[in-house]
């Protein structure tokens, strides 16, 4: 399926599995508003599954556009470095695909705002 396009919310991972909510939860809302849109969460580490195994998951069903989420309040070094070196790493080990990945949940003035209502509350 030429141009099927999915999504991946990246998060950091934990050992607590309620620290799984939330993205588990976005991930169920964008099922519900749009069911023919393959939603998948992805870890950086100590949780499953990870970048690849979610990418790959994707791609066997048909993805070919794939956008990754970075589920961070701010642009640290995970979102600096580590997610664009695996994004790079998949890039090139799927060359027909094409991998967007956009900047940090949290650098975007809607989450900024809602945060601030939410604390003034």
């Amino acid at each position: 399926m030429p141009g099927r396009k999915a999504i991946i919310l990246f998060g950091h991972g934990s050992r607590d599995p309620l620290w799984r909510q939330p993205m588990e939860a976005v991930a169920a809302r964008l099922a519900s508003r749009q069911p023919q849109l393959p939603v998948r969460c992805a870890y950086l580490e100590l949780d499953q599954p990870d970048l690849r195994t979610a990418a790959d998951q994707l791609l066997a069903a048909g993805a070919r556009i794939i956008t990754i989420v970075p589920m961070f309040l701010g642009t640290g070094r995970h979102a600096r470095e580590d997610l664009p070196a695996l994004v790079h790493a998949l890039r090139h080990e799927h060359p027909g695909v094409a991998f967007r990945l956009q900047t940090a949940v949290g650098e975007d003035t809607r989450v900024l705002d809602l945060l601030a209502d939410i604390a003034m509350e």
